[in-house]
């Protein structure tokens, strides 16, 4: 009880989903959260996912999970998914393909049952292995944290300070009798060996408290991280912006100590990725070895995802084909609002009057234009090669390409900036230049305003 509140992991009135595997620990969590729930204020809901790894097997283990709920009056909700299935599919892992179906189910339930949070079975020994696993992989001060008791205020581990023999013994004292995976006892998996060979070994001949050890040393090293993370988490948003899936990161980041650097860096990644498993340190010394290189560089990571060296700042997107550039012409209509659902844009069109008390400065996204001059039809499209157009303020033609050099615009998003074509004339690269040959004058009668928005 002191653990979960020491944590904060419940709320009043939550509706906590408990995934139940019909393992020991999983039922240990259950019975605790049953023993507790009234002093807690929370409704509890049995959730369990059969991986249909084990054939008959793993239909007992659902039919488990679903009586024990049922003899606690819990609600139960299950699901059944062929993992070795999903696993070819998608090119993972048993156990990736496994953990992202039952994170996926868990949000489906979260959503549809109106629950708050998701309890979670990993104990103290699991804490343990996962610390060694990591250690032996090369992690940092993050990784040594370990299993988090909370993860995004939705996800928490009630028991992560219970060891095995913890759970053992109240599953024997209260007479519970769960389901035991025969394959957790075979040594053919990473994890398995770490749990059967490497920590009994350690136990016995340098720390029969190695367990303890470990999980105290992610304590020791959880606070450390915790102030590296406020500190980077105010550098990162000094130094980075957001935009369209894309990460941008100041060159003025790179002066940091690389202890921060590197956080920013991984929240780069976290934020175009949405997770960083298969990121490790390697790819983030990458990144800072590329910054130090000429612009235009680019490595590629993990999970299709680009850096790029532009002009000293660091660009993380998701790569995009070249033959995905967008060759489509989308035709204009003046007096309308025009929707173009493909690019997500809305594009206004109107034609004012040329007042004298009337400013036609414009925005970077609001421009205008001398009506009179222009050949129909108005059409937005996307650069092809050879384009050219003459600048505001300039007597000659520019090609595009040096002008998006000019401007330092990096390669991958160059397929992605609108033209705004009168005729076959370029006359605004959308959020920079307009042309010469369409402004407004002292002459001007009629004037063309042309606005560009994101749908709602």
């Amino acid at each position: 009880m002191s653990f979960i509140k020491e944590n904060s992991m419940f709320d009043e009135g939550d509706k906590v989903i408990v995934a139940v595997s019909g393992g020991p620990d999983s039922t240990c969590l259950l019975y605790i959260l049953n023993e507790l729930k009234d002093k807690l204020g929370i409704i509890l809901i049995g959730a369990h996912l059969n991986h249909c790894l084990r054939g008959e097997e793993s239909d007992k283990d659902e039919e488990y999970a679903k009586k024990t709920c049922e003899s606690l009056n819990i609600a139960f909700y299950s699901n059944k998914v062929d993992i070795h299935k999903v696993s070819r599919e998608r090119n993972l892992s048993c156990e990736m393909a496994g953990r992202e179906v039952r994170y996926n189910f868990f949000e489906e339930l979260i959503i549809k049952l109106n629950a708050n949070k998701v309890a979670l079975a990993h104990n103290a020994n699991d804490q343990a292995e996962t610390i060694l696993m990591r250690i032996m992989r090369g992690t940092g001060i993050e990784g040594m944290v370990g299993i988090k008791p909370v993860r995004d205020k939705i996800y928490v581990r009630p028991i992560l300070k219970l060891s095995r023999k913890e759970i053992e013994k109240y599953n024997s004292t209260n007479n519970i009798n769960p389901r035991i995976d025969k394959s957790n006892l075979e040594n053919i998996y990473a994890r398995n060996k770490v749990r059967l060979e490497l920590i009994p070994y350690m136990e016995e001949n340098f720390n029969k408290d190695i367990i303890k050890t470990l999980n105290r040393l992610s304590n020791i090293v959880k606070k450390d991280n915790d102030f590296l993370k406020i500190v980077s988490e105010k550098e990162y948003e000094k130094h980075c912006e957001i935009s369209q899936q894309r990460v941008i990161i100041n060159k003025s980041a790179f002066s940091l100590h690389e202890a921060i650097l590197s956080r920013i860096i991984r929240g780069a990644l976290l934020a175009v990725n949405h997770n960083l498993y298969n990121f490790e340190e390697i790819h983030v010394l990458s990144i800072i070895e590329l910054q130090k290189h000429d612009t235009g560089k680019n490595i590629m990571l993990p999970k299709n995802i680009i850096v790029e060296n532009c002009y000293g700042d660091i660009h993380i997107h998701i790569c995009v084909k070249e033959s995905e550039a967008n060759d489509n012409l989308y035709y204009l209509n003046i007096n309308e609002e025009n929707i173009i659902h493909s690019l997500n844009k809305v594009v206004k069109i109107d034609v004012i009057p040329k007042l004298k008390s009337t400013e036609f400065t414009g925005t970077d996204y609001i421009k205008y234009f001398d009506y009179d001059q222009i050949k129909e039809p108005i059409i937005l499209r996307h650069r092809k090669n050879g384009d050219k157009f003459m600048p505001l303020g300039m007597n000659g033609n520019k090609k595009i390409k040096d002008l998006f050099i000019d401007l330092k615009i990096p390669k991958s998003q160059r397929n992605e900036i609108p033209l705004i074509c009168f005729g076959d004339d370029i006359s605004w690269v959308v959020g920079y230049r307009v042309s010469e040959k369409f402004k407004v004058s002292k002459d001007t009668k009629n004037v063309l305003q042309i606005r560009i928005g994101r749908e709602e």
